[in-house]
């Protein structure tokens, strides 16, 4: 890699272009139905044909992204989507869900063992999460693989793929793309007023690019399909700046803050500094400072083409025969000659003069010719009109030639009929945070306990007749040392089963031969998901709490399966823990901190020492009449914030009675998401 890959968002063929002749390397586009920014404009299939070509054309490269789960039932309108992006030759798909992993190449992670997992199937390029530090950037780039890193732009609250909180209160799925943006609302924290512990400062590295080439980063990518063309503009134009010349010039940075801000932005996370200064919201002046004069400036910057392809010609014209002309950019040979002869001149004859104003006359297209060589023969005539219409159908047929690099060999749509699983066994479970458990838990199939618990306590409830298995973190951000080494410890004891909630649990559970059963945070929610879960040699796994009890019954395959039945569900995992936005230390917190929403709603914070998970507000409860209908093979309790399962001694205790002292919800599981 010569220099790092600027990759830009562009949310309709505006913002393509504003990308492409702001300087941008490559242009990240969605496809109208399965894009993780549903409230973009994307691209049908005509838009994307026009986008990738003018792409390619300037030499610029175009990723579709498809990168939303996707249900069996969409499974025709996946093929179809994937069909019209080979047919319009984009250069690659962006996905985040297994099953469309299947079909493409990149997926999103947080750990060297899921970039190394990916790596080991055959992908070519894995997206990292944005909560990464610089050093951990730097261990996945140790594995030849495409790193793939967010340098300007939103900042989610949650780690990508682990927010549930907009689907939970609305059925906005923003795993589905339709994010109603709950973390911009207010929450306040202990001791807050009227506050946003869920809104970040946007992020910015782009003055750190130097340092990601170093470090092995291929592309520096940045958000914002849903921004504005002018946006996007400056944003590319900040990242070009700083990787050809090393500064970004003043104006630039001016014009990138007025832009869109919200009061400044942060590198908090690449840095290691996760504090309150990573916390903002959009103020007034952060609004107004994006005014008609700043976006009129920024769209005076890309208003023209650029010529940007050299080429050379040559032009040749005897009397009596056609006229010929030939371009090349140094790989494609395009070669055109006239309708008519050329004649012999009555007046005036055709002098190399005119012939090089009107072939190098290349406004309005993507070339710049370098070179023209001439051979005209004596006292000859053809009408400039004639030579214009040369250069254009030569230049034309260019164009067609450089859109098209890949020529994809397309395989016809598969059938999509899956038959569905029928339950093999019904289990009960459950998912605890402590080791302090009634005799109850001793009648459950597995009782899942932190991986961090004391080894004495794991080792004690294994002798006194639970069926112990461990929890693998899910935030699991520069701790693959300590948890290898705690999961050996384990394994000594004799306990070999773990719930994996990412693709970097599975695969250093795997490494150290446990049992693995998949948990909701892999977000398996159709038949390919479950194939491929198979595949890699999962035992058995808990089904995404988005899909419906309907979507359920439908899944094919032959994995074991479940549902999480009960529980306060986690609806963000969060790297900048809430509490941090008031400046409270984990001393204070003890574990047992709430935040309070707008209608005075506290949702449950518990952190597990690396990241915080936001719990909903009343827990999840699924009767046991309901899950006698579902295919499914056990249901699991998640114990969070309950404090009575230490005294519990029969199974039968757990009821909806004991369990739920005020209200409960039951979930997606009816009502499903966007």
């Amino acid at each position: 890699m010569e220099s790092i890959e600027i990759l830009a968002p562009a949310g309709g063929f505006e913002s393509v272009i504003a990308a492409v002749r702001s300087g941008a390397d490559a242009v990240y586009v969605g496809e109208k139905r399965f894009s993780a920014r549903s409230s973009a404009h994307n691209f049908d299939a005509d838009e994307l044909k026009r986008a990738v070509a003018y792409c390619h054309i300037h030499g610029v490269k175009l990723y579709v992204t498809l990168n939303t789960i996707v249900f069996d039932d969409e499974f025709g309108q996946l093929a179809e989507a994937i069909t019209l992006a080979a047919e319009a030759d984009a250069d690659a798909l962006i996905v985040q869900n297994m099953g469309v992993a299947r079909l493409a190449r990149e997926m999103s992670v947080h750990t060297p063992a899921g970039v190394r997992a990916l790596y080991e199937m055959g992908f070519k390029r894995v997206v990292l999460s944005r909560e990464m530090s610089r050093e951990e950037i730097a261990e996945c780039a140790k594995i030849p693989i495409e790193l793939e890193v967010f340098v300007h732009g939103a900042l989610c609250m949650s780690v990508s793929g682990q927010c549930y909180f907009s689907a939970m209160l609305g059925s906005r799925s923003g795993n589905r793309g339709a994010c109603a943006q709950t973390c911009r609302l207010p929450f306040s924290v202990q001791g807050q007023k009227n506050g946003h512990a869920l809104s970040l400062r946007d992020n910015s590295l782009i003055p750190r690019l130097d340092e990601l080439q170093k470090i092995g980063v291929y592309s520096a990518k940045i958000e914002g399909r849903m921004k504005r063309p002018e946006y996007v503009a400056a944003a590319v134009r900040a990242c070009r700046e700083q990787r050809d010349f090393g500064f970004i010039t003043d104006a630039t940075a001016e014009m990138l803050r007025g832009v869109f801000s919200r009061t400044g932005f942060t590198d908090g996370y690449f840095s290691g500094r996760i504090d309150k200064e990573m916390f903002g919201t959009r103020t007034k002046g952060d609004v107004v400072s994006a005014d008609e004069k700043l976006l009129s400036s920024i769209r005076a910057g890309y208003r023209d083409e650029v010529r940007d392809v050299d080429i050379t010609a040559s032009f040749s014209a005897q009397v009596g025969e056609p006229a010929e002309f030939t371009v090349t950019d140094g790989a494609l040979v395009v070669t055109k000659k006239t309708e008519m002869n050329c004649e012999t001149a009555q007046k005036v004859a055709l002098s190399e003069e005119k012939c090089r104003a009107q072939l190098t006359k290349t406004g309005g297209t993507a070339y710049r010719v370098t070179g023209l060589k001439t051979d005209l023969g004596d006292n000859l005539s053809l009408p400039l009109s004639a030579l214009n219409k040369l250069r254009r159908s030569a230049l034309e047929e260019l164009d067609a030639a450089r859109s098209v690099r890949h020529g994809y060999k397309i395989n016809p749509p598969k059938d999509f009929g899956f038959k569905p699983y029928r339950r093999k066994s019904t289990a009960q479970r459950a998912r605890v945070t402590g080791t302090k458990l009634g005799a109850a838990f001793k009648e459950l199939d597995l009782v899942f306990a932190p991986l961090f618990a004391d080894v004495r306590e794991l080792e004690r409830l294994k002798n006194e007749g639970f069926c112990v298995g461990v929890e693998i973190p899910r935030g699991m951000f520069g701790r693959e040392s300590g948890i290898i080494a705690q999961l050996k410890r384990v394994r000594a004891i004799g306990i070999d089963h773990a719930l994996c909630g990412n693709i970097g649990a599975v695969y250093l559970a795997k490494q150290e031969g446990f049992t693995i059963h998949g948990g909701f945070g892999l977000n398996l929610v159709n038949t390919y998901d479950l194939l491929w879960a198979e595949e890699y040699g999962i035992a058995d796994v808990e089904l995404s709490f988005e899909l419906t009890f309907a979507r359920i019954n439908r899944l094919g395959g032959s994995i074991p399966r479940g549902i999480i039945s009960y529980g306060h569900l986690p609806v963000m995992l969060c790297r900048a823990c809430p509490n941090k936005s008031a400046g409270i230390s984990c001393k204070s917190c003890k574990n047992q901190s709430k935040m309070t929403d707008r209608k005075g709603k506290q949702f449950p914070l518990r952190c597990d020492g690396g990241c915080a998970e936001v719990l909903n507000c009343v827990p999840l409860f699924i009767a046991e009449e309901e899950i006698s209908s579902l295919s499914t093979d056990f249901n699991i309790w998640r114990f969070s914030v309950e404090n009575y399962v230490e005294k519990v001694e029969r199974i039968t205790d757990f009821n909806r009675f004991s369990m739920l002292k005020d209200d409960f919800t039951r979930g997606l599981y009816r009502r499903g998401v966007e």
